[in-house]
């Protein structure tokens, strides 16, 4: 037989085209493997990231409602003579109040945009558009705030005024509230004790003001220093337009300069800041009164104060379950029956919470559709009226005829 011949093997060419043997074309260095992102950074994108967001969300939502408001929801459905009971007209009443609350709060807004803020109607409408997205999207009152600024923009205020506007009603509305917590909390000690849960919003508290002490000095002593560190900081950062930055800050130092010399005008923020809670608190009051008990006013402030404080969290959406599960044991801890507590904190949580979403969302469209309403009016305004167009077809016969 033959020997049968093997196929010379050509040696393997690498894509330059060059033989890995080849002396005089050494091979391509292999390119270095990707550098792997430390753990550290990768633990921060995904708490960031918003599915894991709305999980922890969803998650703390299902926790509340199967171990706090179930339960009590069990409990409620056995006295469930007291619905039969309840004084329509305190619902009716409670009801009112609520919305006495929210039209403080807009002439809050409307002060602190002043002068030249626009109509109260026209930041009641802001303000629901605002509130209805807080209580649906996780994060606290930031997605609400981002609503409003771009609203108050549309309607012409500048940013910088609405940035100021937007972070000094929810800032010193949040310090208002404190203040009235810290009051009814040195009253209320003496007489019904202490509880753990205080020093927690007392903490919070004082971080809060001490954090708007420390803005307010930094815009009004320091301005100057701030605003040069401000816009050093900013050439720093990648697509960051430092100079619109810097003046952004340097409208809104200037609006708190004007807000602190004019003391009339600070001392109506104050009054309607403190307004809308104690309405809000008076409201809450009401609902339990309804279901036919009479709790104590300081100690209902003690309870509403420290709902609302432990409720700043962001993890659901404006607190939901967070107030609930700390309103209503404080009130049966403070000797309200745990079913008129239960029946009182969710009929005014309806009105409170679930109401100024369907209400936000119209508030919302309106102000879409007064705004196409003023863009055609405007269009139509700069097109020449039938009597005009007349006018200019009668000269151009006249022209041509002569």
């Amino acid at each position: 037989m033959w020997p049968v011949e093997e196929p010379l093997q050509q040696p393997a060419t690498s894509a330059t085209g060059s033989s890995p043997a080849d002396p005089a074309k050494p091979a391509a260095p292999e390119p270095p493997a990707p550098e792997q992102p430390r753990r550290g950074a990768r633990l921060r994108r995904w708490w960031r990231s918003p599915p894991f967001r709305w999980a922890v969300a969803i998650v703390v939502l299902f926790f509340v409602l199967e171990y706090v408001l179930l339960p009590d929801l069990a409990n409620a459905r056995h006295s469930l003579a007291l619905l039969g009971r309840v004084n329509i007209v305190g619902l009716l009443v409670g009801a009112g109040l609520e919305v006495i609350a929210l039209l403080a709060y807009a002439e809050l807004s409307h002060t602190v945009l002043s002068p030249g803020a626009p109509r109260r109607t026209v930041l009641f409408r802001v303000n629901m558009s605002s509130l209805a997205v807080s209580h649906v999207v996780p994060g606290g009152t930031a997605p609400g705030t981002a609503v409003g600024y771009r609203l108050l923009t549309e309607l012409g205020v500048p940013s910088g005024t609405a940035a100021f506007g937007l972070a000094t009603q929810g800032i010193g509305s949040a310090v208002v509230l404190n203040v009235i917590f810290f009051l009814a909390l040195l009253i209320s000690i003496p007489l019904t004790g202490y509880n753990p849960l205080y020093g927690f919003a007392a903490i919070f508290g004082v971080i809060l003001i001490g954090l708007f002490a420390g803005m307010v000095l930094l815009l009004t002593r320091g301005q100057r220093a701030a605003l040069e560190r401000l816009h050093g900081w900013a050439n720093k950062v990648p697509l960051l337009n430092a100079d619109k930055l810097t003046t952004l800050v340097q409208t809104i130092a200037d609006r708190l300069q004007i807000l602190l010399r004019n003391r009339a005008l600070l001392v109506h923020a104050l009054e309607w800041a403190a307004a809308n809670w104690l309405f809000d608190a008076a409201s809450l009051w009401v609902f339990v009164l309804a279901f036919g008990h009479v709790v104590s006013p300081i100690d209902l402030l003690v309870a509403y104060g420290l709902a609302n404080i432990l409720a700043v969290i962001p993890i659901t959406p404006s607190g939901l379950g967070v107030v609930e599960g700390v309103l209503i044991p404080s009130l049966v801890g403070f000797h309200v029956p745990k079913t008129v507590a239960i029946l009182g904190v969710l009929s005014w949580r309806l009105v409170n919470f679930w109401l100024p979403i369907p209400g936000g969302g119209i508030a919302y469209l309106s102000l879409r559709f007064a705004r196409e309403d003023n863009a055609r009016s405007e269009a139509s305004d700069e097109l020449p009226s039938h009597d005009e167009r007349a006018r200019h077809r009668i000269l151009r016969r006249h022209t041509r005829n002569s």
